[in-house]
């Protein structure tokens, strides 16, 4: 976080500048100050502040001192460990299990709770109206867009998965306004995810896709209007077994899944949940 609003400096207007500085200079007390204070302290207005965390991507000064709190008391440094061929098998466990924690975190201080937002609204907007929600992706990620139809299902609404590039075009060519479709990719290179989209976008249908900032796919999602989840990590799309990429990717559903559920409401929620428990018991040994 401190990195990229180091690099963001030159671009900003001079009195941001001067509150970018203040930031670097001292971020723990940054996070724990009062506008006023950073107002004063950095010579500008109170407006001024917020609009500087705005213009770094977070939703104001409560957004951005929760995400600088946490990026600077972690102490866990995003750095991609890869495991070499002479690691012993304790040498991979901690390697694996650091990169994922720290992707986590990484995730977990950068994220854009207005992104975030904006596809729950969309979603929630689509249960409501009885209209589809579709997840399409394809190698590791077709095994993620499962996940998310089996968690999106249990909720009672229209949700399925596809990870065929034809059934993606056939189904998007059937989208219409209303409907949602999630698009999850690593690279956000994909061709048939992209074709995909861009047919479900023609038709009216909101998209949200899931991938790597800068990509093709992410440049067209926000050039469109639509909504892009950033899913950015050390690990190269081209890795023979993604690992990093497929979890980032499985928590940001479960993030979905657990805001829309909210937005339904227990009420109405938990009768169905239950009556599904009490319906699976029989399949289980006591």
């Amino acid at each position: 976080m401190l990195d990229r609003i180091k690099a963001s400096l030159p671009s900003l207007a001079p009195a941001e500048q001067r509150v970018g500085k203040l930031v670097l200079a001292d971020p723990r007390a940054f996070a724990n100050l009062p506008v006023s204070e950073l107002a004063d302290r950095s010579h500008v207005s109170k407006p001024t502040v917020i609009r500087f965390c705005r213009s770094m991507g977070y939703d104001g000064l409560s957004d951005f001192k929760l995400k600088l709190a946490g990026s600077v008391s972690e102490g866990v440094p995003f750095i991609h460990r890869s495991v070499d061929m002479d690691d012993k098998t304790s040498d991979v466990l901690v390697k694996v299990i650091d990169n994922t924690v720290a992707a986590f975190l990484k995730y977990r201080n950068d994220a854009s709770s207005a992104a975030i937002e904006k596809a729950v609204d969309a979603l929630a907007n689509t249960y409501r109206t009885g209209k589809r929600i579709e997840f399409f992706g394809v190698g590791n990620s077709g095994i993620v867009a499962q996940d998310a139809q089996h968690k999106f299902f249990r909720l009672g609404g229209s949700a399925i998965a596809y990870s065929d590039g034809h059934m993606q075009v056939m189904s998007a060519s059937l989208l219409g306004p209303g409907d949602c479709v999630v698009v999850i990719s690593n690279s956000g290179r994909t061709r048939d995810l992209m074709d995909a989209a861009g047919i479900a976008r023609k038709n009216g249908a909101t998209t949200i896709v899931i991938t790597a900032s800068g990509s093709p796919l992410a440049n067209v999602t926000q050039q469109a209007g639509h909504i892009h989840l950033a899913a950015d990590h050390p690990e190269g799309y081209d890795r023979y077994s993604p690992m990093v990429s497929r979890l980032l990717h499985l928590m940001i559903i479960d993030v979905l899944a657990t805001c829309v559920a909210l937005r339904i409401g227990g009420d109405k929620l938990q009768p169905l949940l239950q009556g599904m428990k009490d319906n699976l018991r029989s399949k289980r040994y006591t």
